[in-house]
Parts: structure tokens; sequence; C-alpha cells
């Protein structure tokens, strides 16, 4: 008989073997992903052949490198839980900083009577646009996704946790031209940000996600400038533009955002220490 011990340690070893880094956590949740049991109050449990093959199955895909959450199929993010798969960017806990930025931005924005104009740009699944809405409900939130494919969980995720949310499919490029001048609150994006080809040089899970969620056209930055210039005139004087950005671009977006003036440029942290959110102000008087 297998147990659920059994099949972590040997899920574990074959992890491990393959160099994951989190062999341990992984083997786990895939454990409690077969079997529905939580790992440490069922480890005496026994697993049925069908569960114990399910196990080596979804095991010999993640020692490639494919993607936990994709095999999951769903992922934890702030306060809530997340539909995902491939065709999306996975959410990470990084955004979070990025989250608490706009809302912090939107609450000031927001008052009994009044309902702000949030827009989430590169809205992938929803996770954004989602925690705004569920942390201020009386917001009037659009999230903008380009993509088909994520789109399909964009709009399951945003149907199940903040039904309220309008889905605008389209091009950030080109789709300032149908917003209004000074009709907007808060803009909030976590755009594509790394140079062509650059994926190829950084983990190899990364090979399984969407392309057009990582890499920028042209440059890194190229988002950056679009956003900031393109869609000054729809924020209001004093709206807020918050940006999540690479570790090492926080300098570069604070000179694009001073070049398109704004002001009141902020550099937020994420838990590891380095620079993750940029935020800052349409300038009032110009």
């Amino acid at each position: 008989m297998v147990t659920l011990s059994d099949a972590y340690a040997a899920s574990r070893k074959a992890l491990t073997q393959a160099g994951l880094a989190d062999a341990d956590f992984d083997a786990r949740v895939l454990v409690e992903l077969v079997t529905g049991l939580d790992y440490y109050g069922a480890m005496g449990a026994p697993l049925s052949e069908e569960q114990e093959n399910a196990l080596i199955s979804l095991t010999l895909k993640r020692a490639e490198h494919y993607p936990l959450q994709y095999l999951c199929g769903s992922w934890d993010f702030f306060d809530f839980t997340l539909n995902i798969g491939p065709g999306v960017l996975i959410p990470r806990g990084d955004t979070e900083i990025v989250c608490e930025q706009a809302i912090k931005a939107v609450k000031a924005a927001a008052t009994e009577n009044f309902a702000p104009e949030v827009i989430d740009l590169c809205s992938g699944s929803g996770a954004i646009a989602i925690a705004l809405a569920r942390a201020v409900p009386v917001a009037a939130v659009t999230a903008v996704e380009l993509s088909h494919e994520a789109q399909k969980y964009l709009r399951k995720n945003v149907a199940a946790l903040a039904p309220t949310i309008h889905i605008i499919e389209a091009d950030v490029f080109h789709w300032q031209t149908e917003l209004a001048k000074n009709s907007v609150d808060v803009i909030v994006s976590n755009p594509p940000y790394l140079a062509p080809g650059e994926v190829a040089t950084l983990a190899p899970e990364l090979c399984f996600e969407p392309k057009m969620a990582f890499e920028a056209p042209g440059d890194a930055l190229s988002f950056y400038r679009h956003i900031a210039t393109a869609y000054r005139a729809a924020l209001k004087p004093g709206g807020m533009l918050v940006f999540e950005i690479g570790s090492e671009q926080a300098q570069a977006v604070c000179d694009i955002l001073a070049a398109a003036q704004y002001t009141d440029p902020t550099v937020t942290l994420d838990y590891a220490g380095l620079p993750r959110a940029v935020s800052a102000r349409r300038c009032v008087d110009c």
C-alpha cells in the first residue's frame, strides 16, 4: 500500500533530482492536489492506483519545469484564488505590492457619493483589477486585455470574484483614443517589461507562459513610455498612474514619468527589498 507520505517522498525525490529549488513545496502541493487531503493531517492515508498514477504524471511534467500553477489550474493571490492555465501570465506575490499602492490611490479618490474611474491595462488574469474592485467596491473598474487566451481566464475570474468589472478587448497601444480627456482617476498596469529575447535567459518555467505577457516590443520600456504619454490626457489632473516594474527599471521609469510631466514619483520595494512599483501623479497645473 502506498501512503500519502510515501507518494510525497517519491515525488520530492524526483523533483529534487530534476533540479527544482522548491521540490519539498511542489511535491506537497501535487500530493494534496491529487488526493484532496491535507498532507500534514493525512500522511498515513492510502492512495488509490488512480491517484498514484495521476501523481506520477504530474510529477514528471513538473520535473520538466512546467509551471506548478498551471498544473493546479488555480493559484492564490491577495485574498482570493484565481483560475489560471496556459495562455495567461501566472500571478506573482510581487504584484500584490502594486495592488496595495493602487488600492491606496483608489481609496483616496473614492467618497461615499463618488465612484472613481479605474483602468487596469494589460490585465491578464484580472489579478490587479479584481483586487481593486474587491478592496474598493464603489470604484468603476475596467480591465483591458488583448490576448484571447488570457481573456478566457480574465472573464472567468471576474464573473466569480468581481462581476462589476468591465472587460475590454483592446490593444493598449491604441485604446487611449477611446478615452475622454480628464475622465480617469487611477490607471494601473503590470505591462510586459522584458526586452525581446530576455525571457530565454531566465527561469525555464517562463518559457511556458505567454511570450506577449513578458516581452515588450522594441525595448523593455516601450509600454511605460506609451502609457505615460498617450494616457496622460485621460487622467484627471492629480490622477494617479501606478506601474509594476522590473527590479532594475525604477530610475528609467521615473525619468519617463518626469519627462511626461508627472509629479511625486514614489518607488515601492517588494518582499525581497527590490524596486517593484512606481507611482506618480499627473501634474495638476499642466
